[in-house]
């Protein structure tokens, strides 16, 4: 029987498996794992959205299936939230739709979009589902740069111009998953004018919306003027408000896209749990604590992590956004690539990181660090990393002497 399957031909093997099997067997002997490998928020939701899943939880007509496209309250929910964070309208009705996580929603909005050898525009490097999700989808991808610079639209013009067919869709996410990088709306500006002039849709990734660091909020790319034209933007209650697991999304925008995606949906999934539907509308609607309570949490991780690991003679750029920093290798350590790197430093240091070149080959050379250890592992794990790097410092020295 043939088992070459068409479209698992088309996925390489999973880069972070073999950190992951390793770092499963050392937890297994017992070893103690520090792990700032996968963004998974350690701290839970607010009190009022756990005691609204439970009360909901409680009523026994509360258990059917729910509606595909979300709750009507849960979507005018996210619609006044566009409005009271970035003055932007929406129809709940047709302009927004609730996706399981927004990595499931952009899996199956490429479905809904993609025809076979349509080329994509995606940066690289980037979250996997940006490109993956159109691979999936039979797409061929052109990398863009992920840094919003004047680099990014030199690309987007070559790749227009060169490439057959015309590419039909950019995926963009900011603050960016795995580099930290972040837009600002003059940026975004120039994408949709791009867009418009080039029949090209846009999808715009904004699952750390509310994750800055500075005096100036994160912009939604729908504040740009007719942008709802050309884009749909997703976002994600995971880190907001520390609900990674409830796999609560949202995709917002051009109505027609909505409308292809909520279809396809339609065919593949019956909605969220309802009591998890009801208790994100009490997060929207509710105290918004949580939001800075995390954002001041990230922001103390991030400075813990930059100051510690610097002393530990791992020099750490500081991410101005994101639950993220995207680290250079260690000059001495280098050779090893992003792979051998994770792998060494799990072993010999007991902290797990991701390698750069899971998220494509440019990030080659670099490692993912996720702030989703509290400030004490944190130190931990710098003092295990100085331990590391003096060993390759020794190492070093006895080679050039003998």
């Amino acid at each position: 029987m043939n088992t070459d399957f068409y479209r698992i031909r088309r996925l390489p093997p999973y880069v972070f498996a073999e950190v992951n099997a390793m770092k499963a067997a050392a937890r297994a002997r017992g070893e103690d794992i520090i792990d700032l490998g996968m963004g998974n928020p350690d701290t839970p939701p607010a009190q009022h959205v756990i005691d609204k899943l439970s009360e909901v939880a409680n009523d026994p007509t509360a258990h059917r299936y729910s509606a595909s496209k979300g709750i009507p309250g849960l979507r005018k929910a996210q619609a006044a939230y566009y409005k009271r964070r970035f003055d932007v309208d929406l129809d709940p009705d047709t302009e927004v739709v609730v996706t399981l996580g927004s990595k499931e929603g952009l899996a199956n909005l490429a479905q809904a979009i993609t025809a076979p050898g349509d080329v994509v525009l995606a940066p690289n490097p980037s979250y996997p589902i940006h490109t993956f999700g159109f691979i999936i989808a039979g797409a061929a991808i052109r990398s863009i740069p992920a840094s919003p610079g004047p680099q990014f639209f030199d690309r987007l013009r070559y790749s227009m111009a060169y490439s057959v067919p015309k590419p039909s869709v950019l995926v963009m996410g900011y603050p960016s998953n795995p580099t930290a990088y972040v837009a600002d709306l003059d940026f975004y500006r120039k994408v949709v004018e791009f867009a418009k002039a080039h029949e090209l849709w846009i999808i715009s990734d904004l699952a750390y919306a509310e994750l800055y660091y500075g005096d100036t909020p994160t912009p939604s790319l729908l504040q740009v003027p007719g942008a709802k034209e050309v884009a749909v933007e997703f976002t994600s209650m995971s880190k907001t408000y520390s609900m990674a697991g409830w796999r609560m999304g949202f995709a917002v925008g051009n109505e027609h896209l909505i409308s292809a995606l909520t279809r396809v949906k339609s065919y593949l999934d019956y909605g969220a749990f309802t009591p998890i539907q009801v208790a994100a509308v009490a997060a929207l609607n509710g105290p918004q604590d949580i939001i800075e309570h995390n954002r001041t949490m990230y922001r103390n991780r991030r400075d813990v992590m930059v100051e510690s690991f610097g002393r530990a003679g791992w020099d750490v750029p500081s991410p101005e956004a994101s639950m993220f920093a995207w680290a250079p290798i260690p000059e001495q350590c280098a050779h090893m690539g992003a792979m051998e790197f994770s792998k060494d430093l799990l072993r010999h240091a007991g902290v797990a990181v991701s390698p750069g070149v899971g998220f494509g080959e440019e990030g080659e050379g670099f490692v993912r660090i996720a702030l989703v250890e509290n400030e004490q592992r944190i130190r931990q794990a710098a003092r295990g990393i100085k331990k590391y790097l003096e060993g390759f410092r020794s190492n070093s020295a006895g080679s050039d002497t003998g």
